[in-house]
């Protein structure tokens, strides 16, 4: 990606979509109303209801610490800096698309943070399907402790309530990068969708939410042949490394990466039905520790020295591996992976983790997004398959044009004249050089799959 698109993609391409700026309400919702799904909340309820999700669902905590990670001051983007041309723009631009933060950091050192619609740094905001790029890093830790053998192991080895399923054939890989050729529906409008299903249909006595909906789903393709967006996969995938290392998903969590790393405020996970997490989404967070994750990334997951993946990890769980509808945008273990060699996580109605190597930049944005239109699922023949997930969240990962309903159109007049100069401004950011300057990091040699779990 040019470095004049690295900015521009996180301030503008990941949300320009939107096709108006709704109002926030005067009222400040209840939380009790608000305990049906998030897919039916109004402009202002996503608001409220996506900085105070703790006090609508229920949650684990995600404890912190004793230290904190420090984000030094860096220097500021000289082209968004108050009073120019730039620093208007940019200030209008999160009052029309409705941000509710972000934060850039470079090298480790934060470079732009911002606040608006009444939320802080002392906040916190629920990931969405972010947090499914979480999930992914910690299959990768499991297996550097030995927990998981390789990433080609059965499912039903660590999931036993799937023997019996078509899981029965689905390997671990498999449910990371979304083949495993179940069938689902991700439609979010519609009631009889899996999403939608998922977390109404009556539980199996005795069992896990999760896998008492997932192991009677049909099978639609072979293992490893189609690429479809299934949020129920990743939650399997929380229960598998649940089970694999005998604790809970936000412990681990916290004990793992959370306190060793240093982040700054403790974390909260959402829980099921059966009081299990929901690995494929709603994490919620501070946005300075989205971005202390994302550093951890950029740090190839080593804390004090000593990795807590195996090596290669991320250069592995960030690889295309599965086309999808966006052209510009692949698959790989619960990333999406962007031409040019970045890589991110996105949630539904507006969250974005964006991650680059090569200038060594992590880029957090929340967006208040009230629209959730439909999302499908269609079959190809071909070996990478195709879906169209999130096609109605209209995330769009490119600067120059979104994605609304799977197809591309303009963005609407006035956001695409802000675009253009905020693209401009983001430009001027990169003209001395000093990101297109930074050689690509270099990943550490991949030990060998009998070493490190990640086989080919």
């Amino acid at each position: 990606m040019a470095p004049r698109a690295a900015l521009y993609v996180a301030f503008f391409g990941a949300i320009a979509a939107r096709s108006g700026s709704a109002q926030a309400s005067p009222t400040t919702p209840d939380p009790a109303t608000l305990r049906r799904s998030s897919f039916t909340w109004t402009q202002a309820e996503i608001e409220f209801g996506f900085g105070h999700w703790d006090a609508v669902f229920p949650t684990r905590p995600v404890p912190r610490g004793t230290r904190v990670r420090p984000l030094p001051a860096g220097k500021p983007l000289a082209a968004l800096l108050p009073g120019t041309p730039g620093g208007e723009e940019l200030e209008r631009f999160i009052a029309n698309e409705k941000v509710a933060g972000l934060i850039v950091l470079q090298d480790g050192a934060v470079r732009l943070e911002r606040y608006a619609l009444g939320h802080s740094a002392s906040g916190r905001w629920t990931s969405q399907s972010v947090a499914k790029s979480v999930t992914s890093t910690l299959v990768g830790v499991a297996i550097k402790d030995g927990f998981i053998t390789s990433l080609d192991d059965p499912v039903t080895k660590y999931v036993v309530g799937l023997r019996g399923s078509p899981y029965d054939s689905v390997t671990i890989r498999q449910l990371m990068t979304m083949s495993s050729g179940v069938k689902w529906n991700e439609t979010y409008t519609d009631p009889t969708s899996d999403i939608a299903r998922f977390y109404v249909d009556p539980v199996t006595p005795g069992m896990n939410a999760t896998v008492s909906y997932m192991r009677k789903l049909p099978r639609e393709a072979p293992p490893g042949t189609k690429w479809v967006y299934k949020t129920g996969e990743t939650h399997l995938l929380g229960v598998l490394v649940a089970a694999a290392t005998g604790q809970r998903l936000a412990d681990y969590l916290s004990a793992r990466i959370w306190a060793p790393y240093g982040m700054e405020q403790a974390a909260s996970w959402s829980i099921d039905r059966t009081n299990d997490e929901l690995a494929g989404c709603c994490l919620q967070a501070a946005l300075r520790d989205y971005a202390r994750f994302g550093q951890f990334v950029l740090d190839e997951g080593r804390i004090d020295g000593r990795a807590v993946v195996p090596d290669g990890w991320f250069e592995e769980a960030t690889r295309r591996r599965f086309d999808t509808t966006y052209p510009d945008r692949g698959y790989g273990y619960q990333w999406w992976t962007l031409d040019g060699g970045a890589f991110a996580g996105f949630g539904i109605h507006g969250q974005l983790l964006y991650i680059d190597r090569s200038r060594r930049m992590v880029v957090l944005t929340v967006v208040v997004n009230g629209s959730v239109a439909s999302s499908h699922t269609r079959s190809s023949s071909s070996s990478a398959g195709t879906g169209r997930p999130f096609a109605a969240s209209r995330h769009s990962s490119t600067a120059s044009s979104l994605v609304v309903n799977g197809r591309r159109r303009p963005a609407r007049t006035a956001t695409r004249r802000a675009g253009s100069r905020l693209r401009s401004a983001c430009s001027r950011v990169a003209g001395s050089g000093e990101a297109a300057r930074r050689p690509r990091a270099r990943m550490r040699a991949t030990s060998s799959p009998k070493s490190n779990g990640l086989g080919r």
